[in-house]
């Protein structure tokens, strides 16, 4: 049901006939070496079709830009490889009209400046191509270190961020995300505007829990797939604990799932989780749902479709699994360490200890299903890892926040059930009062690995969503000012409405 995270990026060399286009065409060649030695697959007119196969006028311009809609580009990096020709950046971005990331760079100059250096002046030439985005309305990112060498570290480290925020991007604009069964009555928290969320990108495909009962029901006992499913569950986490009958229910369920995933395009789920699914099918979810979160599908507990979209996000851009937690203790000894936790769907990729299947004590012993029929959680206890928390959430007027924090998962004494760690992010504090004030719900999507700055650009820059963390007034390389202005003049295409950043 994922979708390749492979990420096509059409390279914009931008040139300017004054200045050397044999300097211009090293550093285009450099660049599209450091690109293709990083994996991305680039589009990029040769020699053959334009001067080095560089950008400059308006017919390169324009060719250029059939080649990035032809391939169909997840995001365009423009390259100043001398001082670069403003016009041909916007024109090319124009006349793609694809609305997808943009990164900006310079390169810097062969040597120390004497009266006899061939000059590029991209220090300079690359602040009139920011001008003319700004001028067509195009959002566009700028590499951390706007002018260096493609050969330098920090180039590539920008473009694995860049990577990564046009996967984050394309990923939630296009995506399909399964929303099985109602939220449960009481949480109030999992509600959300589907035509709002709808202007943002995802698309969310419904399905009645009693239809997920009755199919996976129909499977028969015989069916080939089901006994590879049980096999693979076995395989997947300790089994002695819970009855024959309650591993076959998980793999009828995840076998129904994953052919209607596959038939509908699933990208990820949000399952009504409880309690209706162990009083009337016999099983928890948890299983599946955290089966489907280590392949690189999140699956959000309680019909949690903002969940979903945090945890979808947060995967795009670790390119790792995802898990759902609450927000669930404070430590008594540590103000910045909190508990995430949730009763039994981490991916096991999170996993410290052994995996194994438990029962769902909350609800067994609360008299809202029997104990047998509410087997299927997952336990274990993370390990140690940076990890990075996010959550995208609506206000009551619809419009659209976000809040992310990175922190580290780190080893306690301390132990409860379930699935959890204990994450000390700095500044909890200031961080759990944005979450108190700022209405965010106590459902926070994780992955391991910090990669809050590609978030807060992605979310930031190219959904104008507003964007809050604990330590800083500027988390991430795109900076806040005045609401965002949606892009109207570059495409006509689909975008994000116009919405109220409100930033810490």
């Amino acid at each position: 049901m994922r979708k390749a995270t492979s990420v096509k990026v059409g390279f914009l060399p931008s040139n300017r006939g004054f200045f050397s286009k044999e300097l211009a065409a090293s550093m285009r060649d450099q660049t599209i070496a450091v690109m293709r030695g990083l994996g991305i697959e680039v589009v990029v007119p040769d020699a053959t079709q334009t001067k080095v196969g560089c950008v400059e006028t308006r017919q390169e311009a324009e060719l250029a830009a059939e080649m990035f809609r032809r391939e169909g580009v997840h995001g365009i990096l423009v390259g100043a490889v001398n001082f670069g020709e403003e016009q041909g950046v916007a024109w090319c971005v124009k006349k793609a009209a694809l609305n997808v990331p943009i990164m900006i760079y310079g390169c810097q100059e062969e040597e120390r400046l004497t009266m006899a250096t061939k000059r590029r002046d991209a220090f300079c030439g690359l602040l009139s191509i920011g001008e003319v985005l700004r001028q067509i309305g195009a959002p566009y990112t700028a590499a951390q270190r706007p002018i260096c060498y493609p050969s330098d570290p920090s180039f590539a480290a920008d473009l694995d961020w860049f990577v990564r925020i046009c996967r984050v991007v394309h990923g939630l604009r296009h995506a399909r995300y399964g929303q099985i069964g109602a939220r449960p009555d009481a949480f109030w928290t999992c509600r959300y505007n589907e035509k709002q969320l709808q202007l943002m990108g995802p698309t969310v495909v419904t399905l009645d829990l009693s239809e997920v009962f009755g199919g996976a029901n129909r499977i028969p006992d015989d069916d080939p797939d089901l006994a590879k499913v049980e096999a693979s569950i076995r395989g997947y986490a300790d089994t002695s604990r819970i009855r024959q009958m309650s591993v076959t229910r998980s793999a009828k369920l995840e076998l129904f799932l994953r052919r209607w995933g596959r038939e509908h395009a699933i990208d990820a789920f949000a399952i009504q989780c409880w309690t209706s699914i162990q009083a009337n099918y016999g099983v928890c979810s948890c299983t599946t749902m955290s089966r489907f979160g280590d392949e690189g599908v999140p699956s959000a507990c309680e019909a949690d479709i903002m969940g979903t979209l945090s945890m979808h996000a947060c995967l795009l851009a670790s390119d790792s699994p995802a898990g759902l937690a609450d927000w669930n203790n404070l430590h008594n000894d540590d103000d910045e360490l909190v508990n995430v936790w949730h009763c039994g769907v981490f991916p096991a990729a999170f996993a410290k200890t052994p995996v194994r299947i438990g029962v769902q004590e909350i609800i067994a012993s609360s008299g809202a299903a029997k104990y047998e029929d509410s087997e299927g959680t997952i336990e274990f206890t993370a390990r140690p890892n940076p990890v990075t928390l996010c959550r995208v959430t609506q206000d009551p007027t619809g419009a659209m926040r976000a809040v992310v924090a990175e922190g580290r998962i780190e080893d306690n004494p301390a132990v409860t059930f379930g699935c959890y760690g204990w994450c000390r992010v700095p500044g909890l504090q200031r961080l759990y009062r944005d979450v108190l004030l700022r209405h965010f719900p106590h459902h926070v999507a994780i992955t391991q690995g910090h990669v809050g700055n590609v978030l807060w650009e992605a979310l930031g820059n190219y959904f104008g969503i507003g964007v809050h963390h604990a330590t800083q007034e500027t988390p991430g390389l795109f900076t806040p000012r005045l609401p965002f202005a949606g892009v109207r003049a570059v495409t006509d295409a689909p975008i994000a409405p116009t919405l109220s950043l409100g930033a810490s």
